[in-house]
């Protein structure tokens, strides 16, 4: 057993600390940290022949709002917004609004969100934040063009 996650011939598809893709003006880069902490971030410019996934923390109401701004992808998207008290799980914590087609959700369980390839989604709209919360975002494309962040 490789105890060392840098070792063996597989290390190349470990990741372990973040790659930050630097997405978005500087002033949006300076806002998602107010609001935010990037966890790690994959897609085929860290790991070669990889689809892309963001994974990061909120843990207050941002100053700018909307946070991301309607668009599409090619390919197929999930979005996943989960509480962080493992007593109740489903309980996010937060209260967030996300829009899909048109449509404006209020989000305030654990949740996450097929979006097929070419639909509109987004805004993003952190309404309340209690204690932290879990998001993750898998596009199953290798770069992703950032047309979300301002």
């Amino acid at each position: 057993m490789l105890e060392n996650a840098q070792a063996g011939k597989t290390s190349k598809y470990v990741v372990q600390e973040l790659q930050d893709p630097q997405m978005g003006s500087q002033e949006f880069q300076e806002m998602y940290k107010r609001f935010s902490k990037r966890i790690l971030w994959m897609d085929g410019n860290v790991v070669e022949g990889a689809f892309q996934m963001n994974t990061a923390w909120y843990f207050a109401v941002p100053d700018d709002d909307p946070v991301f701004e309607e668009h599409c992808h090619n390919s197929d998207e999930i979005i996943g917004f989960y509480g962080s008290d493992p007593e109740h799980p489903y309980d996010l914590g937060a209260e967030l609004e996300v829009t899909i087609d048109g449509e404006t959700r209020r989000i305030t369980k654990s949740t996450m969100l097929f979006i097929p390839a070419g639909m509109k989604h987004m805004p993003l709209r952190i309404l309340r934040v209690d204690r932290p919360v879990f998001h993750f975002s898998v596009v199953t494309e290798p770069h992703y063009d950032g047309t979300s962040y301002r």
